[in-house]
C-alpha cells in the first residue's frame, strides 16, 4: 500500500496545545470543510477532495488521535466532543475561514461539525449530511449491542485497543455494495496500528452521551436545538440505508429536523457511503453546490 498514491495531498499541521493537528488544505475558492467520524480519518474524503478542489478550498482535518494527527494519552488531551469542536474552530480561525462555509459531515463529524455551526450559524452557507447525527439517539433506535460492549466493558476496551476490532471491522461491514479493495482497507486502519494509537477510537465510543448525567449530554441537546436555525440553509442528505448504526431511524429524524433538505437514499449502501457510491454521490454534491452558488 502506497499512501502517497492513494492520498496525494500535502500534509499540513497546526500546533494545538502541544499536539500536531493534521489537515488537508487543497484548492481555492469558497471553503468546503469536511469533518470525518470514528473510526475513520480524512482519507474518507479523498475522492470528494479531488473533485471539489478544482473549484473550492477543501479543508479536511484529522481529529486528534486519528489519521495523521498526534495520538496523545489521556493526560495530554481530553478526548471529548467539546474539545473536538474547539479544535475545529481553532483550525478554521487560524486559516481565517469565517464565511460561506459548506460543511460536509459524516458519523461523529455531524456532532462536531454542527457543534461548530451552532457557535457560528452565520458562517454556514450549505450543509452536506452523510450518515451521521447531530441529535440524541432517536427514541425508536436501540443502542447497538456492539457499541454497548465497546463503550461499557473491559472486553470492549481489549477488543478495540488490543485487536483493532472497531476500525478493522468497520472497513468490512461499513460497505455493502462491494468489498473495499485491500489497499483501501489497509489505508483506513493504518493510523490505528497499536494499543496507544487506538485511544481515540475507544474514547469516541465512550463519549457517546446516552443519559443526562453523561458528560456531553447537555452539549448534544444544545446542538440538537440549534438545528432549527439551519432550516433556511441549503442542505443535501446522501444516506446509505444499510448502515448498522446511522440507519433509517436517524434519517427519519433528519427529515423531521431539516424538512427542506434534498434527500438521496441508497438502499444497497452502508455506512461509508463515499466508498459504496462515490460515483453517484460526488456528482450529486457537485450539482447541489453549483445550484446553490
Amino acid at each position: 500500500m502506497n499512501l502517497d498514491t492513494l492520498f496525494p495531498f500535502k500534509r499540513n499541521y497546526l500546533s494545538l496545545r502541544g499536539q500536531q493537528y493534521h489537515y488537508v488544505n487543497e484548492g481555492k475558492g469558497e471553503p468546503v470543510v469536511m469533518v470525518h467520524g470514528n473510526p475513520s480519518w480524512s482519507f474518507y474524503y479523498r475522492n470528494l477532495i479531488q473533485a471539489l478542489s478544482k473549484n473550492y478550498q477543501c479543508i479536511v482535518p484529522d481529529h486528534i488521535g486519528c489519521g495523521l494527527s498526534d495520538k496523545p494519552d489521556d493526560k495530554d488531551y481530553e478526548y471529548t466532543l467539546e474539545n473536538r469542536i474547539n479544535d475545529l474552530e481553532a483550525l478554521l480561525d487560524s486559516l481565517a475561514i469565517t464565511e460561506n462555509i459548506t460543511l460536509v459531515v459524516h458519523d461523529w463529524g455531524g456532532m462536531i461539525g454542527m457543534g461548530y455551526a451552532a457557535r457560528h450559524p452565520e458562517r454556514i452557507k450549505r450543509l452536506v449530511i452523510l450518515n451521521t447525527s447531530a441529535f440524541h439517539l432517536p427514541e425508536s433506535k436501540p443502542f447497538p449491542l456492539a457499541l454497548s460492549i465497546c463503550r461499557n466493558t473491559l472486553l470492549g476496551t481489549c477488543l478495540v485497543r488490543g485487536f483493532n476490532a472497531f476500525s478493522s471491522v468497520a472497513s468490512y461491514i461499513g460497505v455493502k455494495r462491494k468489498p473495499m479493495p485491500k489497499a483501501i482497507r489497509k489505508a483506513y486502519v493504518a493510523p490505528f496500528d497499536s494499543w496507544k494509537n487506538r485511544i481515540s477510537t475507544l474514547r469516541f465510543i465512550q463519549d457517546i452521551p446516552l443519559k443526562p448525567s453523561d458528560k456531553n449530554y447537555q452539549l448534544v441537546s444544545n446542538i440538537e436545538n440549534s438545528l432549527t436555525s439551519f432550516q433556511q440553509v441549503p442542505t443535501i442528505i446522501c444516506w446509505g440505508l444499510k448502515d448498522f448504526v446511522f440507519d433509517k431511524h436517524f434519517l427519519t429524524t433528519w427529515k423531521e429536523k431539516m424538512p427542506h433538505a434534498q434527500v438521496n437514499e441508497f438502499a444497497d449502501c452502508g455506512h461509508y457511503i463515499l466508498e459504496d457510491a462515490s460515483e453517484q454521490v460526488i456528482p450529486l454534491i457537485e450539482s447541489f453546490m453549483a445550484e446553490h452558488s
